[in-house]
């Protein structure tokens, strides 16, 4: 596979190897009123741990497509009990005794059928705390240099979502829709693609992705230093 599919410095192989690094320093992680945040905050503060949550992970994937890292989105099934008809990240809820990283592409695997012996877990992005759910989430970078074969489960999907990572980046594909919830009417925060928004938890993670990337494009358009 080529180190670099384009002259944009996001499509190849150093972006990778920075995120290895970078990862295991400390994280952005999310910020409350912040570009991400939902607004009023109140009760959707995904940094404030939950007293007993229940454990879920999620995997969010970079593979290369057409020349461009992409990120595979799952939108949920209307006939769902819970998040029926929302697009998510693939994952779920950790087997007992269970390690997150280990449910991140057990799920993957189950959900949209492809090969995760093939993905390679970068690190862990900052674990999310949804209260409206009880729910404490994973989110696992991985990273795959083949584009994967995707067979989604219909009992858990009803479509698959290919998105390019730029397309997240760039602000023109960003905005807020209007939500209710318990009485309370918020601004979302959320990703456009096509008619489909992303929001909740799953913009709060992809969020933290964004920030690094920018990190990223910011540190190798840096001019050099003058000795």
């Amino acid at each position: 596979m080529p180190e670099r599919f384009s002259s944009n410095p996001i499509e190849g192989m150093d972006f990778i190897r920075w995120l290895r690094a970078r990862l295991k320093s400390p994280l952005p992680g999310f910020s409350p009123g912040g570009r991400f945040s939902p607004r009023p905050v109140h009760g959707r503060n995904y940094a404030e741990p939950l007293s007993n949550p229940k454990s879920a992970a999620v995997l969010v994937l970079l593979y290369p497509k057409d020349g461009i890292w992409h990120i595979p989105f799952v939108a949920r099934p209307l006939t769902m009990p819970t998040h029926a008809g929302q697009i998510g990240l693939p994952g779920g809820t950790l087997l007992p005794n269970e390690k997150s990283d280990v449910a991140a592409l057990r799920e993957y695997e189950e959900e949209l059928g492809a090969d995760a012996d093939t993905v390679e877990l970068l690190g862990a992005l900052t674990p999310i705390h949804v209260h409206s759910s009880g729910y404490r989430i994973d989110p696992w970078l991985g990273v795959t240099t083949e584009t994967p074969a995707f067979s989604i489960a219909a009992k858990e999907v009803d479509r698959l979502l290919e998105i390019p990572l730029y397309h997240l980046m760039d602000r023109e594909n960003f905005g807020s829709q209007r939500r209710f919830h318990h009485g309370e009417t918020y601004e979302s925060p959320c990703f456009l693609f096509g008619a489909d928004r992303i929001w909740g938890a799953t913009c709060v993670i992809l969020g933290e992705l964004i920030i690094l990337a920018e990190e990223y494009l910011a540190m190798v358009s840096r001019p050099p230093r003058s000795e």
